[in-house]
């Protein structure tokens, strides 16, 4: 994110007005869709689409298979930046921060709400690697789902959730003519500090 601040002005709660965003939010297509940026320890990035599957004052939280790309970005670097865009009703916001993964009963909880066909498909995949061809991926699915019948699905222990402590939030607006508003907010200690950029 930018840094060149024009305005400084009271301290604010970002995520009491993200919650406002991604509630107008609801009504466009995979609103909860979210550009996950990682890097490498050689700092060459990557971006990949997620979703965002909690959200809370402690940050954002998204589940993936740690041995993905991102999975074992995330644990080498364990900084990343998140972009949410609803082109319908003209906002963006993008966060950065520190990252940390949530606690196995989290993770627990959540995998214990998807769909039985999504924990199959997730069991059966290795993300990120190799495929020697799609037929090889559906006989797994099809393997497991028969060896499962009538069984839960325990959650795989590389299948994790991420959360993201944000430590900058900015909310951009859209605005005729290319005059969009940002507004940026900076944690410092444990206090927001709202300023404004200019488009």
């Amino acid at each position: 994110m930018g840094r060149g601040r024009v305005l400084v002005a009271r301290s604010s709660d970002p995520i009491a007005k993200f919650l406002r965003w991604l509630d107008d939010a609801r009504q466009q297509p995979n609103h909860e869709a979210m550009a996950l940026a990682t890097a490498d320890p050689e700092a060459r990035p990557s971006v990949r689409f997620v979703l965002l599957k909690g959200f809370d004052a402690r940050g954002f939280v998204f589940f993936t298979d740690s041995r993905s790309r991102k999975g074992r970005e995330l644990r080498a670097n364990p900084r990343a930046a998140l972009a949410f865009y609803w082109q319908a009703i003209g906002r963006q916001v993008r966060v950065e921060g520190r990252i940390e993964e949530v606690t196995p009963e989290e993770a627990d909880m959540y995998w214990s709400s998807r769909p039985r066909q999504s924990q199959i498909a997730a069991c059966a995949s290795t993300q990120s690697a190799r495929l020697r061809s799609r037929n090889f991926l559906l006989a797994r699915v099809k393997k497991l789902a028969a060896q499962r019948r009538g069984q839960s699905i325990p959650r795989p222990r590389e299948w994790l959730g991420f959360r993201l402590r944000p430590d900058a939030i900015e909310f951009w607006t859209h605005r005729e003519h290319r005059l969009h508003e940002r507004e940026i907010y900076t944690l410092t200690g444990k206090r927001w500090r709202r300023s404004f950029l200019q488009p």
